[in-house]
């Protein structure tokens, strides 16, 4: 399977600095929308989000700013499974852009499927797991992810 392509969008006017640089939000703006785009992949749209009373809620987000990106600048997302478990998802988000074989930019996420009753953790269903199983199967040859797992810290001095 080529890279799943989860969401594109043009750099907006707003998104962008006085460095005339994208912001930091606005990374975390565009992989939120990227996981927005794989709910509705692995069976969890609106509709479904609203007939079953189930969402995902980020645990965890970890971005690597590695290129800067400018205003109008069309960019994507691809989105790989790192892996899923029966209520927790963990994803590789890496952005791009037409020229630059390299990611611009990474975010690592750890998703909760939640029932918002409660709110409290929830099983996924038998479909969003199957399409979860589809998907990670059809990446299966991808390159692992680059950023990954990484800690963020100061060497201790002795």
């Amino acid at each position: 399977m080529p890279a799943l392509i989860t969401y594109r969008t043009p750099v907006q006017e707003d998104w962008v600095d006085y460095n005339g640089h994208l912001r930091d939000a606005y990374y975390l703006l565009i992989f939120s929308y990227a996981t927005d785009a794989l709910m509705e992949r692995i069976g969890l749209d609106a509709d479904n989000r609203g007939q079953s009373g189930n969402s995902l809620f980020t645990l965890e987000a970890h971005i690597n700013y590695l290129h800067e990106v400018k205003l109008g600048t069309e960019v994507w997302v691809q989105t790989q499974i790192v892996g899923f478990d029966q209520k927790r998802l963990h994803v590789y988000h890496s952005l791009h852009r037409k020229g630059c074989e390299e990611a611009l930019a990474a975010s690592e996420q750890m998703l909760l499927h939640v029932d918002l009753k409660g709110p409290k953790s929830a099983p996924f269903s038998t479909r969003t797991l199957q399409a979860l199983e589809q998907i990670t199967e059809q990446q299966r040859d991808l390159p692992a992810p680059l950023y990954i797992n990484r800690t963020l810290r100061l060497p201790m001095d002795k």
